[in-house]
């Protein structure tokens, strides 16, 4: 399964960087963040925990951009 959630990001090169961080969670099948639309597409493992994989693709992210943030 796959969902799209709205991101706040400041760059283009966090974008990326946080998208290659976001990719190794445990739970994600695959990932992209679009910097000029300000939107992330995920997709979930068979099984995973929705819920636990966001809380830990957010951490990621925030380890790279401070900032990061999923609306």
């Amino acid at each position: 399964m796959s969902k799209t959630f709205k991101v706040e990001i400041d760059c283009a090169n966090c974008a990326n960087l946080v998208e290659a961080a976001a990719r190794k969670v445990a739970g994600v099948k695959d990932l992209s963040i679009s910097f000029m639309t300000q939107k992330m597409k995920v997709a979930f493992e068979d099984g995973a925990d929705e819920d636990a994989v966001m809380a830990d693709v957010r951490k990621a992210g925030r380890r790279i951009e401070p900032d990061f943030e999923i609306l």
